[in-house]
């Protein structure tokens, strides 16, 4: 987006928590505290039920210049417990009242309370959790019995509960001016005469010989890219999160603390500088293809590309995870379920000796076709 515009997301302003403001969610029925519970849409008692929805449609989502990250809002607006594991280096925030003595996202339970860091950029935008805890551990199990060549006895694996998580994530934006230049190389073909022997004789053919005329070239392109997705969290492992697949950024509410409530988030270990030069890495290796695709010809040599940068802007958001973990063979083994879309990923060992049979009886297939073709032929 251009400097100075913002992303507006209805036409309501939530003027949300004062800077540095903490806030509570107490039940007015009972005084419980309220928590996010995902299949109501809406803030929930545990113990009267009492529901208060939250509108998501209300508010502003800034995007801010790169250079203006000091103005950004700090801390989460709610009172943090942090939790940091010794193990991966996850620090994982939760409710005051709230007890964990596992780490989320290893199973660990090297896990220690440490001061929660309220200088760290605030969330501009959260994609609330749609897939309760039901929906998510129903998922699982469909998936764990989904699985080939896999031991009979990992469906039987008794999985830890599932954890709803928000993890961290950078967006960026940016307008990328490049300018390249190639050798373009074009295919042209000859005739060419050659002398083989057969049957004893000297006999001459032709063939086709291709050759490459090289030529300059070059040229320019613009190009736009809006809401780069990059994982700043240290926790969760970066091909599971791939795996996942896209979020659908359209759901992005701007952010509110009622979201967190009686949830776990992970405190972002990837900071704003190194999440854009991952970014910046991506744009370029883009940027490149794309300048090669322009290249005109049949093949080409040298490309070198000049980028211009400029616009960048970016936003801090919190998207939507589960987390379950489950011990099989003395080993954890983690699997992640979007929030959004309650899609399955994780790790699962393989059965070798059922890979073993599956490859005897191929062979066998084989070596009976084989069998019966020589017979025929005989």
């Amino acid at each position: 987006m251009a400097e100075g515009q913002e992303e507006i997301v209805g036409g309501v302003e939530s003027p949300g928590p004062a800077p540095g403001a903490e806030v509570r969610f107490p039940c007015a029925t009972c005084g419980a505290e309220l928590a996010w519970d995902p299949d109501a849409d809406a803030m929930v008692c545990a113990y009267c039920q009492t529901s208060v929805p939250v509108p998501r449609a209300e508010g502003t989502i800034l995007e801010r210049p790169l250079t203006e990250a000091d103005l950004a809002e700090r801390g989460y607006g709610v009172e943090r417990r942090v939790l940091k594991c010794g193990t991966c280096g996850a620090s994982v925030t939760l409710d005051e009242s709230a007890t964990a003595s596992d780490c989320a996202f290893c199973g660990s339970s090297q896990v220690l309370a440490q001061e929660a860091n309220r200088n760290a950029i605030r969330p501009e935008s959260v994609v609330p959790l749609d897939v309760g805890r039901g929906g998510a551990e129903r998922a699982f199990r469909s998936w764990i019995k989904g699985l080939w060549f896999r031991p009979s006895a990992l469906k039987r694996a008794d999985p830890a509960a599932a954890i709803g998580l928000y993890v961290p994530f950078w967006t960026y934006d940016c307008a990328v001016h490049s300018e390249w230049s190639a050798d373009a190389g074009h295919y042209y073909y000859t005739t060419e005469t050659y002398t083989t022997t057969e049957n004893g004789r000297q006999v001459q053919h032709t063939r086709q010989v291709r050759h490459t005329r090289w030529v300059p070239a070059w040229g320019r392109r613009d190009d736009f890219y809006n809401d780069l997705l990059i994982n700043a969290s240290q926790g969760l492992p970066e091909g599971l999160v791939h795996r996942l697949g896209d979020f659908d950024l359209r759901a992005l509410a701007p952010y509110r603390p009622e979201y967190l409530a009686g949830w776990r988030a992970e405190e972002y270990q990837r900071d704003l500088a190194t999440g854009w030069q991952a970014a910046l890495g991506f744009v370029e290796g883009s940027q490149r293809s794309r300048c090669s695709n322009d290249v005109p010809g049949d093949t080409q040599r040298n490309l070198r590309v000049q980028n211009t940068v400029r616009d960048v802007r970016w936003k801090h958001i919190l998207l939507p995870i589960w987390v379950i973990h489950y011990r099989f063979g003395g080993r954890v083994y983690p699997v992640l379920i979007h929030g959004q879309t309650g899609r399955v990923v994780g790790d699962a060992p393989y059965s070798w000796v059922k890979i073993l049979v599956l490859v005897a009886a191929v062979l066998a297939v084989v070596g009976g076709f084989a069998m019966l073709g020589a017979a025929r032929s005989s």
